[in-house]
């Protein structure tokens, strides 16, 4: 065999390796994972607090999943982010999932351009890193947390309607093993866990479970949405309702051993009906660098 075609062979095995080098550096991230793209019943933090949990960096993408004609998603500009205006976006998709590569550094802005879809939360913004400079060191693990609702207002009908909830959980991150404590006047008021369902049309009548005596503490044991309101009459309507995204527990696991939650721990799980994730990735990448290597090897032994 000539050194020609040895080198060549050299060649196609080292473009093979740089290729799928690149192939392996990057990741599909599901915008909201379970909760996908659609307005968040919390507001805005639904979506800042998925995109704290991640770390996105040039040749990753971003899939929206959501049902096509019920949603939509642009990328605009920080100012068409800001005043959600999405008359002149960058890139606009009408049909899910769409997906987007991060093509370049720095800050990517999305928003969804339906009726008050933006100012009720449906809006990402993002930062991306060069896959260079690697990714950023993790955040700090925290240990599990108690929050009281609502703080010195307690659990009760908000003067000024749901609002209130729903600034009192702006801003917080919400992780499995973090506790929410329900202050009420026992027979005054309550607090179920419901659906989605149930949580978007008050029905008091769909509950997954009730709590009566106060204070109540639950325990979040699993990702994704959670929503919460009052069976007394009227009182959901009102305003006395609470959705909150918890995200994957940051903490470091418990032993096999470790006791279980109190009865009084309960999981809302994600409501049922959503979009889908698309499946994880396969192992081929990784199936694929091997095959490189080996390739590169027999190509460098050629050549002696």
């Amino acid at each position: 065999m000539t050194t020609k075609i040895r080198a060549a062979l050299v060649v196609v095995a080292l473009a093979a390796l740089l290729h799928t080098a690149v192939v392996v550096a990057q990741t599909t991230h599901v915008v909201g994972d379970s909760l996908g793209w659609l307005v968040p019943p919390g507001g805005p933090i639904a979506y800042a607090t998925w995109a704290d949990t991640q770390t996105f960096v040039v040749g990753d993408i971003l899939v929206f999943n959501f049902t096509t004609g019920e949603q939509d998603v642009a990328r605009v500009s920080k100012e068409g982010f800001d005043s959600c205006n999405s008359t002149n976006p960058i890139s606009l998709k009408t049909t899910g999932p769409a997906n987007f590569t991060l093509d370049t550094v720095g800050d990517y802005y999305f928003i969804g351009t339906m009726d008050r879809h933006c100012p009720l939360g449906q809006k990402l913004a993002i930062k991306v890193i060069d896959s260079s400079a690697g990714p950023s060191p993790p955040p700090s693990p925290r240990s599990p947390v108690t929050y009281t609702v609502g703080d010195i207002l307690g659990w009760v009908v908000p003067p000024l309607g749901e609002v209130a909830y729903s600034t009192w959980a702006y801003n917080k991150i919400f992780i499995v093993g973090d506790s929410l404590v329900f202050n009420f006047i026992n027979g005054t008021q309550d607090v179920a866990v419901v659906t989605k369902e149930a949580y978007d049309s008050c029905n008091t009548s769909s509950t997954i479970t009730v709590y009566a005596t106060s204070p109540t503490t639950i325990t979040l044991t699993t990702t994704g949405m959670h929503y919460f309101s009052s069976t007394y009459e009227l009182h959901c309507g009102l305003g006395q309702k609470l959705a909150i995204n918890v995200i994957a527990k940051s903490t470091t696991p418990s032993p096999s051993g470790a006791a279980t939650p109190p009865s009084s721990s309960v999981g809302a799980s994600p409501s049922a009906g959503g979009p889908t994730a698309p499946p994880p990735s396969s192992s081929a990448p990784s199936r694929i660098v091997a095959g490189a290597i080996a390739l590169l090897s027999i190509a460098v032994a050629f050549l002696h």
